[in-house]
């Protein structure tokens, strides 16, 4: 038995996991495989393609923990970005290549994304640090070709074509559009009340998801003129009890690639698939045994990956060495994934 409740008795826990809280999850636009950022200093890359549980491919290691990991459009490159202040990338198709440096901050890098220069198709990194600003990298040279300067620590950052969306302390969210990548187009406050935790966009980069510490998501489309179709909901908490609401951080937010629903996963150790426009659920699970603290799907959406690991939401006392950690292969279903037509009256 797997221990899983009912509905991923069938999930198939990734071989050779990590050995320490994972911080990351993506999976490569040219197949199966799937590169999984870790506090143990580690980048690791497996190929989902031949066996259930995966097998180990190749290894980035860092000198600090791993807080962030992303492939290149072309599925061929790897990079990893953490707590040692660099980032770092890994050629796939180059045999045996060691692992190069392209980035590197002032402190900790907590976001990195490819994404291709305007009117270029070049391939270029994006990296977001606690050291208040966001540095854009062409991977010829060893200076960051500009630098963004936010309103705070970066958190959470996502890229789709020319939306970039940067998520920082304090609330603010900063959107800009790669068109002109220098500069920020707006500057909002996040429509949640607390700590922002993930942005993440959506299919056709009209507008980006964010979910906070408080159990909420909401969505925030960048056109004024779709201000009105803008929401936001609860998830990821209990039922009142003694007038008591438990509400748990909600961790990760992925977009599903082929029928845009999304996922919800936090710290109350569940994971939910909602259709936005229905503005409804459209399955949920109850909780795995820990924390889930990073989610995403493969490329044909037909593996959805969550991360079982602790998120440090209660602090250093929480933690400790029997904590599950590991990275769980669910096979997504369309029951799960696919919006529901509506029924005609």
């Amino acid at each position: 038995m797997s221990g899983l409740p009912e509905g991923l008795s069938k999930d198939v826990t990734l071989a050779n996991g990590p050995e320490d809280s994972i911080s990351d999850l993506s999976w490569s636009s040219a197949g199966n495989y799937l590169a999984v950022a870790s506090w143990d200093s580690k980048v690791r890359i497996y190929d989902v393609s031949q066996t259930a549980s995966g097998e180990g491919k190749a290894l980035m290691q860092f000198d600090a923990p791993v807080l962030s990991c992303c492939w290149s459009k072309d599925g061929q490159k790897v990079i990893g970005a953490g707590a040692d202040k660099t980032a770092r990338i890994l050629d796939l198709a180059a045999n045996g290549a060691a692992p190069q440096q392209v980035a590197a901050h002032d402190a900790p890098i907590r976001s990195v994304r490819f994404f291709e220069a305007p009117n270029t198709n070049a391939p270029m990194i994006a990296t977001g640090s606690w050291d208040k600003t966001v540095r854009y990298w062409d991977l010829r040279q060893s200076t960051p070709v500009a630098t963004l300067t936010c309103q705070e620590r970066v958190y959470t950052m996502d890229i789709r074509d020319k939306l970039f969306v940067i998520g920082t302390a304090e609330r603010h969210i900063h959107i800009v559009d790669l068109n002109n990548p220098t500069t920020f187009y707006k500057t909002i406050q996040s429509p949640l009340k607390q700590q922002t935790r993930v942005v993440s966009c959506v299919l056709d980069s009209s507008g980006f998801a964010v979910a906070s510490i408080e159990g909420r998501c909401a969505f925030h489309y960048v056109d004024e003129k779709n201000s009105s179709s803008n929401f936001s909901f609860r998830c990821h908490r209990e039922p009142p009890s003694n007038n008591q609401v438990k509400v748990y951080a909600v961790n990760a937010i992925s977009f599903h690639p082929v029928y845009g629903t999304f996922s919800t996963a936090g710290s109350d150790g569940t994971f939910h698939f909602w259709d936005k426009d229905a503005h409804s659920r459209l399955k949920g699970y109850p909780t795995v045994g820990g924390t889930i603290s990073a989610t995403a799907f493969n490329r044909d959406g037909t593996i959805f990956s969550y991360a079982i690991s602790y998120d440090w939401s209660k602090g250093y006392s929480f933690n400790n060495p029997q904590y599950p950690n590991k990275v769980m292969l669910h096979q997504s279903t369309d029951e799960e994934c696919k919006p529901r037509t509506a029924k005609k009256k």
